[in-house]
C-alpha cells in the first residue's frame, strides 16, 4: 500500500527554508508517533510474527528507518556511514533495484539485532536526518523523499497495530495491546441512501500538497446515477446476513470468495468468538462484547461482496467514493483517538466516510490514464503491485489523521482480513 510523491517545483530559498523547517517538524513527530507505539510491549512482544503477511514491530522501526538511510542519507549527506551494512539486505523490504532481501515469512527468526539495538539505529539516523535538515537548503528531489518517507512510516505505523492485533489474538490469555475498558456504542443511526446524479467526475488529487504516485493523474471518469449507504454497515447487521445462511449459500459469493471461504472456514469475521451463546470481538483493548452497532470490520473483500449481493445492493466503486467523500470533511475516528477500534456512525448524511473502517469498492487496483512510475528503486514502491489486489478507501480506526484524504488508494488481495476493512453499499439509481 505504497506509492511515489509527485515532485516539487522549485520555490524561492525562503519558502524553502520554512518547507524544509516544516519537514524537519513533521519527520521528527512522525518518528515519535512510532516509537510510541511499541511502548507497553515487551521484547518478545516486538519480536514475534504472527503470519507472512505480517511482521515483528522491531522489524517495522527498523525497515522505517532503513528507508531513510539508504534513500536520502546515502544520496544526500556524502559523509554518513551506514549503521551496519548488512542491515542493506536485512530491512529491505521489496526493493529489487536496491538489492537482496531477507525473507519476508522469517522475520520472526531474527531474535539479533535486538530490540535495543534497533532503538539506538533509529537514534543514529534520526541524528543524521536533523543534521541535514537543519544545514543548507536540500535539492527538491531531497525533500520529496523525505517526505515520501514520512507518509511510508505512517503506513507502518497501521501495520504495527493490525500485525500486533493478529498476533495477540492467537494468545490464548487474549491480552490487550491498550487496556481502556470496554465501551458500549451509542446505537447505530438508520441507515439512509444518498443520491448522486451521473456526471463526468474529476478523479485523482489535484496537486496541492502531498499525494502518493497512484492518485495520479487527475482525470475525468463517468458515473453514471448512483446512491451510496450513509453509513457502513454494523456488527448487528452483519450478524443478520450470518444467521440467513450467508456462508452457506454459494449464489451470493463470487467463484474465489466460495473457494476462500471453504478453504479458510470462514463462518464470521476475523476475530469474532462465539462463547456461551454470545458474541465476542478481539480488539487492542482485549476480548469484548460485541457491540451490534459498531461497524464491522476485518472482513474480506470476498465476504463485503457477499454480503451487499444478500442485503440487494453492491459494492461501490473508488470512483463513486472519492465523489461522494469529496463533499465530506475529512474527520473521524483516527490513530489519535486512542480508541483504536472503530465507532457507532453518528447520524448524518454521509457518516464514517473517514476513518473507523477502510472501506472495500469493487474496483480492481489498476493504474490511472497515462500512469508512469518514477525511474529507479523508488518506483517499485507502487506501481509493481497493481495486478490482483482491489481498491479500500477512507482510512481506518489505525490510520494516522495527517496520512489520509479523499484521493487516497490502499489496496489488498481480495482474501485479506487482518486490516481494519468493513463495506459501505452502493446501488444503481434513476
Amino acid at each position: 500500500m505504497q506509492a511515489v510523491p509527485q515532485r516539487r517545483s522549485r520555490v524561492p530559498f525562503e519558502s524553502a527554508t520554512s518547507a524544509q523547517a516544516g519537514l524537519a517538524a513533521r519527520y521528527r513527530a512522525v518518528r515519535r508517533a512510532s516509537t510510541a507505539l511499541a511502548d507497553g510491549l515487551s521484547d518478545e512482544d516486538c519480536a514475534l510474527q504472527s503470519m507472512p503477511d505480517a511482521s515483528p514491530v522491531k522489524w517495522h522501526l527498523a525497515h522505517t528507518t532503513w528507508f531513510f538511510e539508504v534513500f536520502v542519507l546515502e544520496r544526500f549527506a556524502p559523509a554518513y556511514v551506514p549503521a551496519e551494512p548488512r542491515y542493506r539486505v536485512l530491512f529491505n523490504s521489496y526493493y529489487n533495484g536496491i538489492g537482496e532481501q531477507f525473507s519476508r515469512p522469517l522475520r520472526g527468526m531474527l531474535s539479533r539485532p535486538g530490540l535495543d539495538v534497533v532503538r539506538r539505529y533509529r537514534d543514529r539516523v534520526d541524528e543524521a536526518l536533523c543534521a541535514l535538515l537543519a544545514g543548507a537548503s536540500l535539492p527538491d528531489e531531497a525533500l520529496a523523499l523525505l517526505e515520501l518517507g514520512t507518509h511510508h512510516e505512517q503506513q507502518h505505523q497501521e501495520l504495527m497495530l493490525t500485525d500486533v492485533k493478529h498476533l495477540f489474538s492467537l494468545n490464548p490469555l487474549a491480552p490487550a495491546y491498550r487496556d481502556r475498558g470496554a465501551r458500549r456504542a451509542a446505537p447505530a443511526a438508520p441507515l439512509e441512501w444518498v443520491g448522486f446524479e451521473g456526471c463526468a467526475a474529476g478523479i485523482g488529487h489535484d496537486g496541492s500538497g502531498f499525494a502518493f504516485d497512484n492518485e495520479l493523474p487527475r482525470h475525468q471518469q463517468p458515473l453514471m446515477p448512483y446512491e451510496l449507504a450513509s453509513r457502513p454497515v454494523t456488527n448487528g447487521e452483519y450478524r443478520a446476513f450470518m444467521e440467513d445462511g450467508g456462508y452457506a449459500r454459494p449464489e451470493l459469493w463470487l467463484s474465489d470468495g466460495w473457494t476462500a471461504r471453504g478453504t479458510q472456514g470462514w463462518t464470521h469475521p476475523a476475530y469474532w468468538a462465539a462463547r456461551d451463546s454470545a458474541w465476542f470481538e478481539f480488539t487492542l483493548r482485549g476480548l469484548e462484547p460485541l457491540d451490534p452497532a459498531r461497524p464491522v470490520t476485518h472482513l474480506s473483500q470476498f465476504e463485503a461482496d457477499a454480503y451487499a449481493r444478500w442485503a440487494g445492493a453492491r459494492l461501490p466503486t473508488e470512483f463513486e467514493w472519492e465523489r461522494a467523500a469529496g463533499a465530506a470533511a475529512c474527520e473521524g475516528n483516527f490513530a489519535e483517538s486512542g480508541a483504536l477500534h472503530p465507532e457507532a456512525s453518528p447520524a448524518l448524511p454521509l457518516a464514517a466516510m473517514y476513518g473507523d473502517v477502510w472501506e472495500w469498492t469493487a474496483s480492481a487496483y489498476a493504474p490511472y490514464p497515462r500512469y508512469r512510475p518514477a525511474p529507479g528503486a523508488v518506483g517499485e514502491y507502487n506501481g509493481k503491485f497493481m495486478s490482483n489486489q482491489y481498491v479500500l478507501r477512507g482510512g481506518s480506526c489505525a490510520t494516522p489523521r495527517s496520512h489520509i484524504r479523499a484521493t487516497y488508494r490502499n489496496f489488498f488481495p481480495s482474501a485479506a482480513r487482518w486490516q481494519f476493512s468493513g463495506v459501505r453499499l452502493a446501488r444503481d439509481a434513476g
